[in-house]
């Protein structure tokens, strides 16, 4: 998923497209759920949860959806012709709009009682009513030799950070990727933690592509995409890499002069 277009945005528009509005079409093109048809039941809402969406309609239903890497949930008006090939993962409309969800990581359909089967397993939500920085960092003490860097991508330990976001949190708290988890004092994860919550609390509004120089909170990416550029603090040239064990390795972006392990 392009981290720009944030789940938070995604929620928001299928909110004020499908909210309070009876479904007239249910295409779900995903063969474990190709039969299934919401057609005549109203959307109740839809709610992001870390990187997952949940759309929960009339009738106890949850439709669960993940844009991963290259997922988009596309908004427009009904009868608007869809996007040809194997793209299309689900179609969602009404008589005013239609949502149309591309390269759809995730698509399930689950009982709205029993969403903890899809989201059950998720530390604490940076933009959810249940934000708890304290529980954040304990979770991320439950593996002390652990990298930082890595630490922060797992959803298990704190919902919500993607690759930008652990890149300008790490900027901004002056710490390695590569650091250990063990080895950073515990009031300094606890500034992390808030750090993170603040940088993506303030951008979860912010139209993208962020830009490289935007002085407004939460829209200038001061690390990241920057590699061999200077560093915004102290002109070293910013660093490029990959972290975490392959085939699931990820880019991260730091200053290798005022990041130091």
């Amino acid at each position: 998923m392009p981290e720009g277009d944030s789940v938070y945005r995604a929620a928001k528009r299928l909110r004020k497209a499908l909210d309070d509005r009876t479904l007239t079409r249910s295409d779900f093109r995903v063969p474990r759920h190709a039969t299934a048809d919401l057609r005549g039941r109203a959307v109740l809402t839809t709610i992001p949860r870390g990187k997952h969406l949940l759309t929960r309609v009339e009738g106890g239903l949850t439709v669960h959806t993940h844009l991963r890497m290259e997922g988009s949930w596309r908004v427009g008006p009904a009868g608007r012709p869809v996007p040809r090939g194997d793209v299309v993962r689900l179609v969602l409309a009404n008589a005013e709009w239609q949502a149309v969800g591309t390269r759809l990581g995730m698509v399930d359909l689950v009982p709205t009682g029993r969403e903890d089967r899809v989201v059950g397993h998720l530390g604490p939500d940076l933009l959810g009513p249940d934000w708890d920085p304290a529980q954040a960092v304990r979770n991320l003490l439950l593996e002390p030799g652990r990298t930082i860097g890595e630490a922060l991508l797992d959803q298990r330990v704190l919902a919500g950070i993607g690759t930008i976001w652990r890149a300008e949190t790490l900027w901004a708290a002056r710490l390695s990727p590569w650091r250990a988890v063990g080895s950073i004092p515990p009031e300094a994860l606890e500034s992390l933690v808030s750090t993170a919550h603040r940088l993506i609390d303030a951008s979860k509004d912010a139209p993208f592509p962020m830009t490289s120089g935007d002085p407004r909170p939460g829209r200038s990416l001061l690390v990241y995409g920057r590699a061999r550029r200077p560093c915004r603090r102290c002109g070293s040239p910013i660093g490029r890499a990959e972290m975490g064990p392959q085939p699931s390795e990820r880019l991260i972006y730091w200053c290798p002069a005022c990041q130091r392990p």
